[in-house]
């Protein structure tokens, strides 16, 4: 349903976006990650039409997001950050005004805004006007419009903001029910939301897709936790450098005279046995102080942070 093909966005001289690629079929609910100023507002931006790359193509439902414009707007529910709410308005009202820019016939409208009333939980609030809502209801209404028209694509901006934890389960279910049949692209910094919402993930740091995988493929692998006494940067080289080692996080510690780096490790490729022993051997060899080796559980945390410290530490060395 989404194909992103090499897609690169300037704004002035600021690379914002760097040879993008990446697809998104029918049935997946897809979490996109970045730090603050990554990319990932603008591919949002671009994916709905809002901004145009200035290379590289978009497409959605083999719709070029260029040509086909309104075409494409008509296929894609989207929920921005920051929900586009008449505050003087009643939620009916809203709704019914949303439902008719979209070409929503009157039966076809009242029928939307009773289902998307229902599923987004806000029947109780139709007749309130949108100021006096809390932030958590607006959160909601913002979503409800993005769904009246049953859109083949739902690209959703931070959905969980302002939520409580009872509406953040509910919204949940919500959108994972959602992307059965349909495409959703979710964008948040709640990562343990993500992580039970998701079926895949993108990462995205300084303007590039770092890291793209399915949430069990990601986490599927039980990592080691290694803490050595050494020099930091020997360390950080020699096990990232063993055959079947990927470092997924790390953080330094220091001990009385003692220092050195507390490192996650995940094995790709080989069993996590066998990775201890290489551990094991290292150490040996470099006559480093082992003060632990054994068995840490990878989360969404570790990748996010490992991956995007990875591309700023490329960029450090002009790699």
């Amino acid at each position: 349903m989404i194909t992103v093909t090499n897609v690169s966005k300037f704004y002035g001289s600021f690379k914002a976006l760097d040879d993008v690629s990446f697809t998104i079929g029918r049935g997946e609910v897809v979490g996109f990650l970045g730090p603050n100023g990554a990319g990932k507002t603008t591919t949002l931006k671009i994916l709905t039409g809002n901004a145009f790359p200035h290379s590289g193509t978009v497409a959605i439902a083999d719709l070029d997001v260029m040509d086909h414009e309104q075409a494409v707007k008509e296929r894609i529910g989207y929920l921005p950050e920051s929900a586009p709410l008449y505050r003087d308005m009643l939620v009916k009202e809203y709704l019914a005004f949303m439902a008719e820019a979209r070409g929503l016939g009157p039966s076809q409208k009242s029928k939307a805004i009773a289902r998307v009333a229902k599923d987004c939980g806000i029947e109780k609030m139709l007749a309130r006007p949108i100021a006096h809502l809390s932030k958590g209801f607006r959160q909601r209404v913002g979503l409800a419009q993005a769904l009246l028209h049953e859109p083949d694509v739902l690209i959703l901006d931070e959905p969980y903001t302002g939520l409580d934890p009872i509406q953040i389960i509910e919204i949940r279910n919500l959108i994972k029910k959602y992307g059965e049949t349909h495409t959703v692209i979710l964008s948040s910094h709640i990562l343990q939301e993500v992580e039970a919402t998701c079926s895949r993930i993108l990462i995205i740091s300084e303007g590039k897709i770092v890291a793209d995988g399915g949430v069990s493929e990601m986490l599927g692998h039980n990592a080691l936790t290694v803490k050595i006494a050494g020099e930091d940067p020997v360390i950080r080289e020699r096990v990232g450098a063993l055959e079947g080692s990927e470092i997924i996080h790390e953080r330094t510690w220091e001990e009385g005279d003692e220092h050195g780096l507390e490192l996650r490790v995940k094995p790709v490729g080989i069993e996590r046995d066998a990775l201890a022993a290489s551990l094991c051997e290292l150490c040996t060899q470099e006559g480093w102080r082992l003060y632990h080796l054994g068995q840490g559980k990878v989360t969404f945390e570790d990748l996010f942070v490992a991956y995007t410290k990875e591309k700023i530490r490329e960029a450090k060395n002009g790699r």
